[in-house]
């Protein structure tokens, strides 16, 4: 089992970064390939990023350029860094951990609870 805590949502201005956190446990972080999805109201979960065991990372291409994903083992911490925020960003935001590389939410095990971002103009 693994068990996934997001932390760092909030109120932000377009244009404006945030930085979300999600830590893990209950599992070797390392082995885990980790992800960040999206909800917005009204709309299906999407991809926004990924970071697999061996440190390639991929992006929605929605958020390229604009988002970083990251982790750090020794903390078992993965973090999703968000810079120029649009008002579609906006969504509640989830972690994820499992041992397939992809972007189909349908392939990762364990989801945290999720993490509220709110854009504002």
């Amino acid at each position: 089992q693994v068990q996934l805590v997001e932390s760092g949502g909030g109120l932000v201005q377009v244009g404006g970064s945030l930085t979300l956190s999600c830590a893990a446990s209950g599992r070797t972080f390392s082995t885990l390939a980790m992800g960040w999805f999206r909800q917005a109201p009204g709309k299906e979960r999407e991809f926004v990023a990924r970071f697999r065991q061996s440190g390639n990372t991929s992006y929605a291409e929605s958020v390229k350029g604009r988002f970083t994903i990251s982790r750090v083992n020794a903390e078992n911490t993965v973090y999703l860094q968000m810079n120029s925020l649009k008002p579609e960003d906006a969504a509640v935001y989830y972690c994820a951990a499992g041992t397939a590389f992809t972007n189909n939410a349908a392939a990762y095990d364990y989801w945290g609870q999720g993490t509220q971002v709110t854009i504002s103009f």
